[in-house]
């Protein structure tokens, strides 16, 4: 999907990452991205750790999670680039078993340009991204003046640790 103009969207995913060399993982992630046809790379932030999310809420028993987002520039429309992103998981042994369980990679698309979608395979903006520190703070980095939804993701930051910080 292209802007009217014709120009490329700008998307941002996530990465995640709690099994195996995370690092390395996320890295070769990037570099896969950077490989697709009609994608480029923006920028990457830097990874960061963070606690496993599971269905039940945080689990500090399971493995911790690298976490980082990038930040593209696509000519992809938003299910084709998803389906770039589940390829990649797959080529870097996803398994999907269990919802919210460990795993060697987690591509998540959080933003595509303007893109509203609400149908079971991918909605977009990702309904949960204004929750999860380890969207927000990376997201930041690679982009200070980011918006979630209407929302200034440094806002939603803000809120969010403050928040956290009153449990």
């Amino acid at each position: 999907m292209r802007d009217e103009d014709g120009a490329p969207v700008r998307a941002v995913v996530a990465l995640g990452a709690n099994l195996g060399d995370r690092e390395a993982t996320l890295r070769a992630a990037i570099g896969d991205l950077a490989g697709v046809a009609g994608v480029s790379i923006l920028a990457a932030s830097v990874p960061i750790a963070s606690v496993a999310v599971t269905l039940d809420g945080l689990d500090e028993s399971k493995p911790e999670y690298l976490n980082g987002v990038a930040l593209l520039e696509t000519t992809l429309g938003a299910e084709a680039l998803l389906d770039e992103l589940n390829r990649i998981e797959d080529a870097h042994g996803r398994v999907r078993e269990e919802r919210w369980g460990d795993r060697t990679l987690d591509l998540d698309l959080i933003v595509h340009g303007d893109t509203v979608s609400d149908t079971e395979r991918l909605i977009l903006p990702h309904p949960r991204a204004a929750e999860r520190t380890f969207v927000l703070e990376p997201w930041l980095e690679v982009d200070p003046e980011a918006t979630l939804a209407g929302a200034r993701v440094a806002d939603l930051l803000a809120a969010l640790r403050s928040s956290e910080a009153r449990r």
